[in-house]
């Protein structure tokens, strides 16, 4: 009943774009905070960008800050990720999860997650 499911992984050209998106089902996901996570090959699971259930206020990785935004629209039940400027460090699978409140590090705080979508950036 529950469910979150991510959309709009592909494979791009380093210096691409692609922009993710996170549908909810069964609930609202006007009362959680949103985090996206990722997790290359052989790599640990890495925090991405989250976003407080308001909106108000968002937290970037180091590595994605000044390329990525997050962003969410209540009417469509849906939260994204723009990412700009991709290199190939960037590959991984991505993942969404909702919480009670925005973390990148506390991965257990989240409540749901989605089964991820594959973004490739090669030339």
């Amino acid at each position: 009943q529950l469910q979150l499911v991510e959309s709009g992984g592909g494979l791009v050209q380093p210096g691409g774009s692609l922009r993710l998106s996170c549908v909810a089902s069964g609930f609202t996901l006007d009362y959680y905070a949103i985090g996206w996570f990722r997790q290359a090959p052989g790599k640990g699971r890495e925090g991405v960008a989250c976003i407080s259930v308001t909106g108000g206020s968002t937290i970037y990785a180091d590595s994605v800050q000044g390329r990525f935004t997050i962003s969410r629209d209540n009417a469509k039940n849906t939260v994204y990720l723009q990412m700009n400027s991709l290199k190939p460090e960037d590959t991984a699978v991505y993942y969404c999860a909702a919480g009670p409140s925005p973390t990148l590090i506390t991965m257990m705080a989240y409540d749901y997650w989605g089964q991820g979508t594959q973004v490739t950036v090669s030339s």
